[in-house]
C-alpha cells in the first residue's frame, strides 16, 4: 500500500522536491511507531480520504493522484497491483476491501466484473468519443490503448511485415513473441483482435497462430519487448504504448500500424457499489477525464485521449481501429481460452 503526498508544483516535480519527498519518506518510514499518537492530528478526516486500487504502473499514476489530490485538498491512498489480483480482492471480501475505486484494467476485465461496481454519470460523459464508450453507465473509459505489432530494426526489414495476416505466415513460425493470454489481459484483447479482422472461423484462425508460434508463449507482456530488443525474437505483438517508449528510448524497434486496422480498446475506471468515500471517487473520475489530464496522456504517456476535444500530437500517431466487439470476447472469454489452451498445451 502507497500514500501519495501532494505535490506543489504541478505535474512536474523539481529534483530539490524530489530529494525532499526521499528525505521526508524516510522519516516517516523512521518515526512509523510514533504515528498513531505523536502525529494523530495530522491525519485527515475521513470526509477528505479516497482509496484507489490500480493496476497501472506508478508513472501513469502518480502525477495524476500528486495534481488531484493538490487541487482538491483530498488525501489519497493508492493500492496497487495486477487487475486480476485486485478484482479478485474485491470480489472475495468487499468489506475489507475498503476501496473507492478501480483505476486501470481493460474495459472487457471491467466488463466482467461489473457486478462490484456502482454506476455513475459524471460531468464529462458527453465529451467522451462514442467509440470509446464502455456501453455500461458503471464503467468510464480512461485512455485507447491500440494493439501494435513490432519488430527489431537489426533482424527484420519493415516491409517484412505488414498487420495480422504476417502473424499467421508460416516465414515466422517459432520467431513471434507473444504473452500467454492467460496471464496478459493486453494479449487476449490481441487474440481477439486478430479473430475479429481476420473473420471466418475464429478456431482456424487460432489455430494457425497457434501453429505459428510452435509452442512458445512469454509469460507476461513486458517480455514481449525484451525479446523483440534484444534480438531472441524478430517479431512481436505488444501495445502501442510501450513499444513507442521502448523506441523513443533507442532500442532496436520498430512498430507495424496492422494494414487491416487494429483494435484499440480503452482501460478504465469505476466506483465500487460499496465505496465508503462515494462523492470523492465522482470527484477522481471527473478529474481523470478532463481536459488537463486527457491532453497529458498524449504528451507524456504515449496513451491516445478519450475525450473528443483533445488537440492531437505528431508524436502519436492517428489510429485506424476497428469497431472492437466487445460483448462477443466477453461472453467468449472462457471458450476462447479453453480453445487456446488445448492448442498450445497450456494448463492455466
Amino acid at each position: 500500500m502507497r500514500r501519495l503526498r501532494r505535490n506543489k508544483t504541478g505535474f512536474g516535480r523539481s529534483a530539490a522536491a524530489r530529494v525532499l519527498a526521499v528525505a521526508v519518506a524516510a522519516l516517516l518510514l523512521c518515526g512509523c511507531q510514533m504515528r498513531a499518537g505523536r502525529f494523530a492530528e495530522f491525519v485527515p478526516a475521513e470526509k477528505d480520504r479516497l482509496t484507489l486500487y490500480t493496476s497501472h504502473k506508478p508513472e501513469v499514476y502518480e502525477p495524476i493522484v500528486r495534481e488531484f489530490e493538490e487541487r482538491t485538498g483530498l488525501w489519497v491512498t493508492v493500492v496497487s497491483g495486477g487487475t486480476n489480483e485486485l478484482l479478485e480482492r474485491i470480489e472475495t471480501d468487499p468489506a475489507s476491501a475498503d476501496a473507492d475505486l478501480m483505476f486501470g484494467g481493460g474495459l472487457e476485465s471491467l466488463l466482467v466484473a461489473a457486478d462490484l461496481f456502482a454506476p455513475y454519470t459524471g460531468a464529462e460523459a458527453d465529451n467522451i468519443s462514442e467509440v470509446y464508450q464502455s456501453g455500461d453507465e458503471r464503467i468510464v473509459s480512461f485512455s485507447a490503448l491500440p494493439i501494435v505489432l513490432i519488430y527489431n530494426t537489426k533482424l527484420v526489414e519493415p516491409e517484412q511485415v505488414t498487420g495480422w495476416a504476417s502473424l499467421l505466415d508460416p516465414l515466422w513460425r517459432g520467431q513471434i513473441a507473444f504473452a500467454d493470454p492467460n496471464v496478459s489481459g493486453s494479449s487476449f484483447t490481441a487474440l481477439c483482435t486478430l479473430c475479429q479482422i481476420m473473420g471466418g472461423d475464429a478456431s482456424e484462425t487460432m489455430r494457425l497462430f497457434a501453429e505459428n508460434l510452435n509452442g512458445e508463449q512469454l509469460s507476461g507482456s513486458g517480455e514481449v519487448l525484451t525479446a523483440v530488443a534484444d534480438g531472441i525474437l524478430p517479431i512481436g505483438v505488444t501495445l502501442e504504448e510501450t513499444a513507442l517508449k521502448y523506441v523513443h528510448a533507442g532500442y532496436d524497434i520498430g512498430l507495424v500500424y496492422p494494414a487491416e486496422g487494429t483494435s484499440a480498446v480503452p482501460d478504465g475506471c469505476a466506483i465500487l457499489s460499496n465505496a465508503p468515500h462515494r462523492e470523492n471517487a465522482e470527484k477522481f473520475i471527473d478529474f481523470i477525464l478532463g481536459q488537463d489530464v486527457q491532453q497529458m496522456l498524449i504528451e507524456t504517456m504515449y496513451r491516445h485521449a478519450v475525450r473528443e476535444n483533445v488537440p492531437k500530437s505528431a508524436a502519436l500517431p492517428a489510429v485506424d481501429a476497428i469497431a472492437y466487439d466487445y460483448a462477443w470476447s466477453i461472453s467468449q472469454h472462457d471458450v476462447l481460452l479453453d480453445a487456446w489452451n488445448a492448442l498450445t498445451e497450456v494448463d492455466p
